[in-house]
């Protein structure tokens, strides 16, 4: 079992930053794919960004060259440092882990936090 707890949320101006956080319980982010997600009120969820055990990274079009995440295996802890922030990156931020291979949908996540706040206004 694996426990996520992000942290780092809050109200900020359009184009300020913000850097969320995800803490792992265990060893994850050596072996497992870790990423990043949100949603709105009234939407879906959307995928943000992902990282594979390998480091490699994708992001999803609308974040590119705003967003950067990544990951520190010694503190078992996955960011994701927002800047040029608009209205529409608002919402709920999870983490999500699943062991190997980043799954291609996002539902086939086996592990999520709670989620954090962003506000942007």
């Amino acid at each position: 079992q694996v426990q996520l707890v992000e942290s780092g949320g809050g109200s900020v101006q359009a184009g300020g930053s913000l850097n969320v956080s995800c803490e792992a319980s265990r060893d994850t982010l050596s072996s497992y794919c870790m990423g990043w997600f949100r949603q709105a009120p009234g939407k879906q969820r959307e995928g943000v960004a992902t990282i594979e055990s390998d480091g490699s990274t994708t992001y999803t079009d609308s974040v590119k060259g705003r967003f950067t995440i990544s990951k520190d295996n010694a503190k078992n802890t996955l960011y994701l440092q927002m800047n040029s922030l608009r209205p529409e990156d608002a919402g709920m931020y999870y983490c999500a882990a699943d062991l190997g291979r980043c799954p291609a949908v996002p539902g086939l996540f086996a592990y999520w936090g709670q989620g954090t706040q962003v506000t942007v206004s």
